[in-house]
């Protein structure tokens, strides 16, 4: 049974770079400079295992969603905490919402269509570990992948973001590419 498993927190843990992945995501700038991913996912681990005996599901990718729905939480809490006086019952449907479109971005990465329930659980697995993998790059080819392939942000825009030329963010995008690429087949 998974709450007696000796090994939940290990389990948990693994999926720290993809939780931190989505989180990152999912904070706006108003919130990054007063925010870090780390602590709400730190927050999120602690709620996951405090509430370990609450999971009925068995595979690793059911983990993942589970642990994605306590950061849609964590995320709303702190959004709350922000906005106090601007409570807003659909942003916090729109953050759950927008951290699956993140999970569905990670995992659209990995498989094209429709996916069957089993399927879904699979793609989660792989996407723990794409994130896993992502939080292996170098800052700056991490920060680009991110904002070119989740946020949509454009070459130029990253360029002026990052304080780079937009010859040198296509480098990041190509290498942070390339080196994911041998991150996730060397895994294999």
């Amino acid at each position: 049974m998974w709450e007696k498993s000796p090994d939940t927190g290990q389990r948990l843990e693994r999926l720290r770079p993809y939780l931190r992945l989505l989180a990152r995501m999912q904070l706006g700038t108003r919130l990054r400079g007063k925010l870090d991913p780390s602590d709400l996912v730190q927050q999120t681990l602690l709620q996951a295992y405090a509430s370990r005996e609450q999971f009925r599901g068995r595979s690793e990718g059911e983990l993942a969603a589970w642990a994605r729905t306590i950061l849609a939480h964590q995320l709303t809490r702190v959004v709350r905490e922000f906005d106090r006086d601007k409570r807003d019952v659909s942003r916090e449907r729109a953050l759950e919402t927008a951290l699956e479109h993140s999970s569905a971005c990670l995992a659209a990465w990995l498989t094209d269509g429709e996916p069957s329930p089993s399927e879904q659980a699979i793609q989660n697995e792989q996407a723990v570990r794409l994130a896993a993998a992502i939080e292996g790059l170098p800052e700056a080819q991490r920060e680009a992948l991110v904002l070119h392939y989740w946020q949509g942000w454009t070459t130029a825009r990253i360029a002026e973001h990052l304080g780079r030329s937009s010859a040198a963010v296509a480098g990041l995008l190509q290498r942070g590419l390339r080196d994911l690429r041998k991150q996730l087949l060397d895994e294999e």
